[in-house]
C-alpha cells in the first residue's frame, strides 16, 4: 500500500478495487457498487477514519465488539510477541499451547460460577454450530437420543452458518439457501414496541416466554434438547425483554428438562455494565457462546462456555467428540484475547459501564424519547435501540419498514457517526472506552440525525 498520507487521492481507486474483486457480508452489490464503498483507512480511540479523512464516531464498536476501544498497543505487541514464540500450532491430537490454557483460565474467573470449561472456535457462528453438535450429544449420552430439537425465536440472530442461520429467526436469511436445516423451531420474541398490542411491558414479557412451554408441549418435552437466545437481541434491533421474561424462560427450561443456552456474542464482555448478559438479566444458562468483544474484534476468536454439568457428563461419558475447527484456540488469537481480558480488567472497564457511562449513556438517548419520528428508546449498559415510528404512543410504524431507517442512517454518516439501521431500529453499540464527552458527541449527532430525517419525510 501507499502512504497514508496520501490515502485521500485514492478513494475512487480502491472503490474500483472493491467493486471489481471483492464480495461483502449482507450486501446488495448492484447498490453498492453504484455508490462506492466507504474505505476505512485507521482508527483510535471511539473514532474511525476514512480515506478522505473524515473523522467518524464510530457507534457501533466495528460491529459490536470493538470494547477496548482501537489502536491499543498492548494488544499488538502481545501478538507480535507470540507470533514470533508460537505462530500456530492446532489443538487436535491431544495438545495445548500456553495461550490457549491462560485463555482458559482466565475465562474461567471472569464468567459466572460453574462455567469452568470453554471449546474455541472462529467466531460467533461457529460458536452456535458447536452449540447445536454439543447439545444434541449431550442429551445421547444421557441416554436421550430423541431430544435433538432446539427452540429459538423469530428475529433472532445466530450467525450466518447453516447451524448458526438456522438457529437465528430471520426470514430474510431463511429464504436463501434451503434453512433452517431440520429440528430448529421458533417462537415469538419479546419486542414489546412491536408486537405487545394492548398488553402491558409485564404482562407481554410473561405472555411471550410462556410461548416456549406451548411450543414444548406441542413438540413434546421427549423431543426438546434445548432453548437459545439472546439476553438482548442484538441483530434484531436491540430487543430488550421485560424484566420478568429471562427468569420465566428459565423455570421453563428447568421445568421441562431442556437446557438453556445464552448466545452472549454481543452482550458478553461488558456490554450490559456486567460481564454477561446473562448475569445483568438474572438467569442461568448451562452453555454460553462467546466471540466479539472477547478480543475487542482485534482477531476472530469465538468459544463455547460449558456449565459444569454439561462439561462433565461429556468428559465423563461421551467418548471422543468429534467436532472442531483447524484454529480453534488459535495462540495468537488466545494470546490476544487474554491481554484484551487483563485490560478489561486492570482498568475496570466494565465498572465503569455498569456505575458511569451506561447510565449517562441511556439517560442522555432518553432525553430524545420525545422527537417527532422516536416511538421508544430502549437499552441497557452501552447498547441501545431508538424504534423509529409514525406515532409513537399509537405504536404506528412507517410504511414500507427500513425505508426511514436508511435514510436516518445515510444521515448519520453525513453527520460523522457510525448508527446501523435495523429496519426503522436505530441501534448503537459504541465501544465501552467511551466518555461522556464523547457521549455527548455521538447523541447530538444522532439528534442530527434524526431532524435531518424528520425534515426529508415532513416531520419537522
Amino acid at each position: 500500500m501507499r502512504n497514508p498520507a496520501s490515502t485521500h487521492n485514492l478513494t475512487a481507486e480502491w472503490q474500483t478495487i472493491d467493486a471489481k474483486h471483492h464480495l461483502q457480508p449482507f450486501t446488495d452489490y448492484s447498490v453498492l457498487h453504484r455508490k462506492g464503498a466507504m474505505i476505512i483507512t485507521r482508527a483510535e480511540g471511539v473514532y474511525i477514519y476514512d480515506s478522505d479523512g473524515n473523522q467518524i464516531l464510530d457507534g457501533m464498536a466495528g460491529l459490536w465488539c470493538v470494547n477496548i476501544g482501537y489502536g491499543r498497543a498492548e494488544l499488538g505487541d502481545i501478538a507480535r510477541k507470540q507470533i514470533l514464540e508460537l505462530p500456530y500450532y492446532n489443538t487436535f491430537f491431544q495438545s495445548s499451547h500456553p495461550p490457549v490454557l491462560q485463555l482458559a483460565q482466565l475465562l474461567s474467573e471472569v464468567s459466572p460460577l460453574g462455567f469452568d470449561k470453554v471449546f474455541f472456535t472462529n467466531s460467533g457462528s461457529e460458536a452456535n454450530d458447536t452449540v447445536i453438535r454439543a447439545v444434541r450429544r449431550y442429551w445421547d449420552v444421557m441416554g436421550c437420543p430423541t431430544k435433538s430439537v432446539i427452540i429459538s425465536r423469530r428475529n433472532a440472530y445466530h450467525g450466518s452458518t447453516m447451524g448458526g442461520a438456522s438457529l437465528g429467526g430471520m426470514d430474510g436469511m431463511h429464504k436463501q439457501g434451503g434453512l433452517p436445516i431440520p429440528n430448529i423451531v421458533h417462537i415469538g420474541q419479546p419486542h414489546w414496541f412491536l408486537e405487545g398490542g394492548d398488553l402491558s411491558f409485564e404482562d407481554f414479557g410473561l405472555k411471550v416466554a410462556q410461548e416456549l412451554a406451548t411450543k414444548i408441549d406441542e413438540l413434546g418435552e421427549d423431543r426438546v434438547a434445548a432453548f437459545i437466545g439472546e439476553p438482548i437481541q442484538g441483530a434484531g434491533g436491540v430487543v430488550v425483554p421485560p424484566d420478568n421474561y429471562w427468569p420465566e424462560i428459565q423455570r421453563i427450561c428447568r421445568e421441562r428438562n431442556i437446557l438453556l443456552v445464552a448466545d452472549e456474542v454481543i452482550t458478553g464482555f461488558g456490554r450490559t455494565g456486567r460481564w454477561f448478559g446473562s448475569e445483568y438479566f438474572g438467569f442461568e444458562p448451562d452453555l454460553m457462546s462467546i466471540a466479539k468483544g472477547l478480543s475487542s474484534g482485534y482477531l476472530p476468536i469465538g468459544g463455547v462456555m460449558f456449565s459444569n454439568k454439561v462439561a462433565e457428563m461429556l468428559i465423563t461419558k461421551g467418548g471422543e467428540f468429534q467436532h472442531g475447527y483447524t484454529y480453534s484456540g488459535h495462540p495468537v488469537s488466545c494470546a490476544v484475547a487474554a491481554e484484551n481480558i487483563r485490560l478489561l480488567r486492570e482498568e475496570r472497564v466494565i465498572e465503569n459501564v455498569e456505575s458511569k457511562v451506561g447510565p449517562y449513556f441511556q439517560q442522555q438517548l432518553g432525553l430524545l424519547g420525545d422527537h417527532p419520528i422516536v416511538g421508544e428508546i430502549r437499552g441497557a449498559g452501552l447498547i441501545a435501540g431508538i424504534q423509529l415510528a409514525a406515532d409513537g404512543p399509537s405504536k404506528r410504524r412507517f410504511q414500507d419498514p427500513g425505508n426511514v431507517g436508511a435514510l436516518c442512517r445515510q444521515h448519520a454518516i453525513k453527520n460523522g457517526l457510525i448508527m446501523r439501521a435495523v429496519e426503522d431500529s436505530m441501534v448503537l453499540s459504541p465501544p465501552l472506552i467511551i466518555t461522556t464527552t464523547q457521549i455527548d458527541e455521538l447523541v447530538d449527532k444522532v439528534k442530527n440525525s434524526l431532524d435531518a430525517t424528520a425534515r426529508d419525510i415532513g416531520y419537522l
